[in-house]
């Protein structure tokens, strides 16, 4: 008699997808006919997971963004390929909202295996990525001396000193096309049209696919959190005035699905628009509150301020929270300087501000 053997596991399956469950929760989940969203595994990551959107685009498969170049997450958009019963051969494109590693890199190494992949980015994000393919000379090096910049040489030291940086830089090479939004873009069934919306990075663009009613937001429009704003190797002058205009383009665009890269998906990007627009108002007033109470850098701003949803403290957040806190404020406080609200000054290589 055979000896009993284990029965072989079920193949992976698509099922509808449910903006009311765990949006992390591995799986491959259709949200409008041959559209899937494949949330992949971040690691070191508080946000969990990143969206991957898959689309079948006649007998390819097309990807908005591509996860984070880590073996879990690589597995696992391999099973969620086989749900749709393709591999990584069929896939034709893979469309990048910006360049931060858990949209990108992944991208590169698909590509990497199969060369007729290509990969399109947003022009915009040429500056950070020739950054990324040089050699590291200081973990966090150009980051660590904007804190140092913003009043925070300590928070710098930490950053440098303990959170680790892993680069590769074959894991940045170019794209196949720099997409100069905003432009048409072609597949084989459908025609999207890309948006340049920088603020998040300097190149992030959004994907709308009008035929679907659906927007790729990437990290432009996210549903529960507020993407950081000037952390990144190359900032612009100004990256919240910046995200500010691009949240208007947005608006003023026909509503559309929000399809965000961390979160459930929502049924109107304009309603979380509204309310992100909101909070950059409330931002920026506790910016100028804290100016006229007394503190003068950024850092000082910041540690005064809570954060996140559930309004904690500066001091109990992680050290990259608190990084991501410092720059972001730094943003606040450069609109309002740029408005005539603040003056904003330099001594030894520090910003300050002060009341007009």
């Amino acid at each position: 008699m055979a000896a009993d053997r284990p029965a072989p596991t079920p193949p992976p399956r698509a099922v509808p997808d449910d903006p009311e469950r765990d949006w992390t929760a591995p799986g491959v989940y259709e949200v409008r006919p041959g559209l899937y969203r494949i949330p992949l595994p971040l690691p070191q990551d508080g946000l969990r997971a990143v969206n991957v959107y898959a689309v079948r685009d006649g007998d390819a498969i097309v990807l908005v963004d591509s996860g984070w170049a880590v073996p879990a997450a690589h597995d696992q958009l391999r099973r969620a390929l086989r749900a749709l019963d393709a591999g990584e051969d069929r896939i034709s494109r893979i469309l990048v909202t910006h360049v931060h590693r858990d949209h990108y890199n992944l991208a590169v190494r698909l590509r990497r295996g199969n060369p007729h992949i290509r990969v399109g980015l947003g022009r915009g994000e040429q500056p950070a990525l020739r950054v990324a393919q040089g050699p590291v000379t200081e973990p966090w090096g150009v980051l660590a001396d904007q804190l140092r910049r913003e009043g925070a040489p300590g928070l710098a030291k930490e950053l440098v000193t303990s959170v680790p940086v892993d680069h590769d830089p074959a894991d940045w090479a170019d794209p196949d096309v720099w997409i100069d939004a905003p432009r048409d873009i072609a597949l084989r069934t459908a025609t999207w049209r890309a948006y340049p919306t920088p603020g998040h990075t300097r190149g992030h663009v959004v994907f709308d696919d009008a035929a679907r009613g659906v927007m790729f937001c990437g990290d432009h429009v996210l549903p529960h959190i507020t993407p950081s704003i000037g952390f990144e190797p190359c900032p612009a002058v100004s990256p919240l005035r910046d995200y500010l205009h691009s949240l208007r383009l947005v608006r003023d665009l026909p509503d559309r699905m929000m399809l965000p890269a961390h979160g459930p998906t929502g049924p109107s990007v304009h309603a979380r628009v509204d309310e992100l627009v909101r909070h950059h108002d409330v931002r920026l007033r506790q910016s100028a509150e804290a100016v006229a109470a007394g503190a003068v850098t950024a850092y000082e701003v910041a540690r005064l301020l809570r954060w996140t949803r559930r309004e904690r403290h500066f001091d109990d957040l992680d050290v990259m929270s608190r990084c991501l806190a410092v720059t972001e404020t730094a943003a606040h406080l450069d609109v309002l300087a740029g408005t005539g609200q603040l003056r904003a000054t330099a001594h030894d290589g520090v910003r300050a501000f002060e009341a007009v």
